[in-house]
């Protein structure tokens, strides 16, 4: 095992031990701890929040991690176990779901040392082994979902080092600062509820552990072409001479996207550090996904932040609750049934795509190198290369998958939902997907996508000839904003009055 490059990258970020050619963690005072709460509260003695919260002090203390559990996090555990939770949740949570998790861990150094011996042949000989992807390298990371349960049960006892992530732009992945936001937030109802949406995820997983497996991608777009990339990144010559057809919209005045009923891409409108403030305060359509489809969070393991021409892609990954809301008034209402199909590689047919927007971008995301930017971006998320062939012949089935989609930085980013829209459009064209599907979220901004959509086929334009509308338009308002005088239109607007003088 110690001979292992990509286990390697990994070890630093994990409180695992290589001795005698097998892993182990690396103090065996944490394997007393779990051994007996494994046996359940009558051995353990953990029967509230705050013995649990003890119990994880004692094995990060035990493990050396130098960062201690914060007196909010212990506050946050008691406070949700002990008053949050009722006599009933709370006695079967202590009874059966903590002791199955414990057992999980236990299970956590052999379920990845079996991972790593049938990592070499997933897919066609693609290298899929748990290792840090880290950026302008495009790779594959291959986990079933019984060893995402280990990590992810790791993450709830903050068994994670965490000294030395920030340094390498990954992300915090234990639960202390989840649990530490109750305490640390006046109105903290949504809060509690995105720890419901976790305690649900461990329910299920001590009843019967899933069988399949998630995959998590890096991909990337690259200025100059080269075998580890997915192809040379565009420029705005690129964009403005490509002759790709236009392809269909459907546009969604209701409904999410994660509620979808067809193959396609669904984006995430992701923090350039995957899952952003899923395991903090954040509460908004990220954050909200990775509580639904708790097993993404496995990837802020191992995935370092996006930069400007990458995307994360998320295959599998399955969906266990139901909610209602948004911010700060989601809610957790009850069990999920994922019903999606499984696919050759024992993956859900889901497929989640990460990118990340110019944040807060304000009159520069007119500008040439903006616009570029977006495009790109989305571009590098919606393209795909095959990975897997026979005979010469792709057998990814992805000729059907199109890309559901929204308001993509729009929201809190504060980006033009006119602009993006189209951008978004333009990148699915250019990927050669079949149809983009738009979810509005009640944006009276897009209200009328649908008829500015189907002009712009009725004329028959191109993706070049969309691409050079949108930098015209932008360049207006950028003149405008200089002579205080931006244009009366907005982007809509704008090129409804432009085909329409076309046809006069």
């Amino acid at each position: 095992m110690e001979k292992r490059e990509d286990l390697e990258t990994i070890l630093p970020y994990l409180s695992l031990v290589v001795k005698d050619s097998s892993l182990s963690w690396s103090s065996p005072r944490v394997v007393e701890i779990l051994e007996a709460m494994a046996k359940g509260p009558s051995h353990s003695r953990v029967v509230s929040g705050q013995t649990l919260s003890d119990s994880i002090s004692e094995m990060r203390q035990s493990l050396s991690l130098t960062s201690h559990l914060s007196c909010s996090a212990r506050q946050g555990y008691a406070l949700f176990f002990d008053e949050r939770m009722s006599k009933e949740e709370s006695s079967k949570w202590f009874n059966d779901v903590l002791p199955a998790m414990a057992c999980l861990i236990l299970r956590f150094p052999a379920l990845l040392e079996l991972h790593y011996l049938n990592s070499e042949n997933v897919i066609n000989g693609t290298k899929t082994g748990l290792r840090v992807l880290g950026p302008k390298k495009s790779g594959m990371v291959f986990l079933s979902q019984e060893l995402i349960g280990a990590l992810l049960a790791c993450s709830f006892f903050c068994l994670f080092p965490v000294d030395n992530r920030g340094s390498n732009c990954l992300p915090n992945i234990n639960f202390d600062k989840l649990f530490g936001s109750l305490i640390n937030t006046a109105q903290n109802e949504h809060l509690e509820n995105k720890i419901k949406c976790i305690i649900h995820y461990f329910k299920r997983l001590s009843s019967c552990i899933p069988p399949g497996f998630v995959s998590f991608e890096r991909k990337i777009l690259s200025l100059e072409q080269d075998s580890t990339c997915l192809e040379a990144c565009p420029d705005a010559s690129f964009w403005s001479t490509s002759t790709l057809s236009l392809c269909p919209v459907e546009v969604h005045t209701s409904g999410l996207i994660e509620d979808q009923s067809v193959e396609a891409l669904e984006v995430d409108f992701a923090n350039k550090y995957l899952g952003g403030g899923a395991l903090r305060k954040g509460c908004v359509q990220e954050e909200i996904r990775f509580m639904i489809n708790p097993e993404l969070i496995a990837g802020m393991l191992f995935l370092p932040a996006m930069e400007v021409t990458e995307a994360i892609e998320v295959v599998g990954a399955e969906r266990f609750s139901h909610y209602t809301g948004y911010s700060s008034s989601f809610r957790f209402s009850g069990d999920y049934i994922d019903t999606k199909e499984i696919d050759v590689f024992g993956r859900r047919k889901t497929r989640i795509i990460a990118i990340d927007a110019l944040r807060h971008p304000g009159m520069s995301q007119y500008k040439p190198e903006c616009l570029l930017r977006e495009t790109n971006k989305a571009f590098s998320g919606f393209l795909h290369v095959c990975k897997n062939q026979s005979n010469g012949q792709c057998t990814d089935h992805e000729e059907g998958v199109g890309v559901a989609t929204g308001n993509w930085g729009c929201g809190a980013y504060g980006g033009d939902p006119e602009i993006k829209s189209l951008l978004q459009w333009i990148a699915v064209s250019q990927a050669r997907r079949p149809f983009m599907s738009y979810y509005t979220f009640g944006f009276e901004a897009v209200h009328n996508l649908n008829q500015v959509t189907e002009l712009v086929v009725s004329k028959g334009w191109s993706v070049g000839d969309l691409w050079k509308k949108l930098v015209e338009y932008s360049n207006q308002r950028l003149t405008g904003n200089k002579k205080r005088r931006e244009p009366k239109l907005g982007l809509f607007d704008w090129l409804i009055s432009i085909i329409s003088a076309q046809k006069h």
